[in-house]
């Protein structure tokens, strides 16, 4: 495991309580972290398998980690910033991948561990977990065979940021690695806000596009889902958005962006409560809006509705990380592919950029390009600190 902050750790909880998974190695550039992640790997295994166990080994730096025989995958739970990093480095020495979200900071990046993934044959699953939920399938499997006519609008509601501490020089304590952890990003000033998630680093440019993202792309995922363009993306975007005027977090607080599909589809994308939290599926004779809490649907009798045996119906995994280990032994493709994750969070960074240059943009799905917009195609990459590339 490389990253074993808050959501580290929750991963490391349900691996612990699955017997057909073995954790070997925890990796974090923050000392105190990866010593409790090693104690809670060590104290779990010693009660259960007693001396067939060897203790987890902790490690500062991913390379030293990765250098091992002896592990089979990774579980890569870092700032975004690194995802790109951590998830080349472990596919070129032949490990599977599960990988949270945001999958990368930039479209560039994702583009680089999609053709990683192909190029050395590895099992990725993105950890868009909606996917392994059974009211998220049931609503893109009813929009999918038409349920409720020719899907036309597709409405997208997530929560907004907020404005971040106060950037200040400190120190930096005994037992932190900082210039690990800043990675490739710029040489910014130590203070302890700036490494917590939802006070510091999520909300930040430098390691991420904010919620829009960080969010984002959960919902974004199964808007994707429901509409058949794993493989794709809109070919048009235009946005608005607040941004914080002072303090650590500089990503969007607020954001209204719409999408056009090849399809004519039409997204919008938004925070603020504009859209209701969660996903709405609008077609000509019906709709579907589901979230974590449930699904309802207009006309309601559809969530109850007996499929076909000619309908299409979708991947069924009930448990996300189940899935993964699964593909890890069969070597089929999980649930939620790395191109699926990729074209996901390719439609979370369109909306950054478009919110950020405010004006309308033409997309090339196939290329991955703005058409004609050499300022939007700058965007699409950053400069990494050296020595660090991919």
């Amino acid at each position: 495991m490389i990253g074993v902050g808050d959501q580290g750790n929750h991963h490391l909880g349900i691996l612990l309580g699955m017997p057909d998974a073995g954790i070997v190695a925890v990796c974090d550039p923050v000392r105190v972290k990866r010593e409790a992640a090693k104690r809670r790997v060590d104290d779990a295994y010693t009660e259960v398998r007693g001396r067939t166990f060897q203790g987890c080994a902790a490690y500062s730096d991913f390379r030293e980690m990765l250098q091992r025989p002896d592990i089979d995958a990774v579980l890569v739970a870092s700032p975004e910033h690194w995802h790109a990093l951590h998830g080349t480095a472990a596919l070129g020495v032949g490990m599977d991948l599960y990988i949270e979200k945001a999958l990368t900071r930039t479209i560039a990046e994702g583009r680089a561990l999609v053709e990683s993934a192909r190029r050395y044959c590895r099992v990725v699953q993105v950890g868009t977990m909606q996917r392994s939920a059974a009211n998220f399938r049931l609503a893109c499997e009813l929009v999918r065979n038409g349920y409720i006519g020719k899907l036309q609008t597709i409405k997208v509601g997530d929560p907004k940021g907020y404005p971040g501490p106060e950037v200040r020089d400190e120190p930096v304590p005994d037992g932190l690695d900082y210039d690990m952890w800043l990675g490739p990003t710029s040489w910014s000033p130590y203070f302890p806000e700036r490494l917590v998630n939802l006070k510091g680093w999520m909300l930040t440019y430098d390691y991420t596009v904010g919620f829009q993202s960080g969010w984002g792309q959960h919902d974004i995922d199964i808007a994707q889902w429901g509409n058949g363009t794993d493989h794709t993306g809109p070919i048009e975007v235009e946005g608005r958005a607040t941004f914080p005027a002072a303090g650590l977090n500089d990503t969007a607080m607020t954001w209204h962006t719409e999408y056009l599909y090849a399809n004519g589809v039409r997204l919008i994308f938004t925070s603020d409560n504009e859209n209701p939290y969660g996903i709405r599926f609008e077609g000509t004779e019906g709709e579907v809006f589901v979230n974590r809490a449930g699904i309802r649907s207009i006309p309601e009798s559809l969530v109850k509705l007996q499929f076909k045996s000619g309908d299409l119906r979708l991947y069924d995994s009930q448990n996300h990380h189940g899935n993964f280990l699964d593909c890890v032994r069969t070597r089929r493709d999980p649930v939620c592919t790395i191109e699926a994750g990729h074209h996901a969070n390719v439609i979370c960074n369109l909306s950054d950029i478009a919110t950020r240059l405010g004006r309308k943009l033409r997309w090339e799905p196939a290329k991955e390009r703005f058409t004609n917009d050499d300022e939007a195609n700058r965007m699409l990459t950053r400069a990494m600190r050296s020595p660090w590339q991919i």
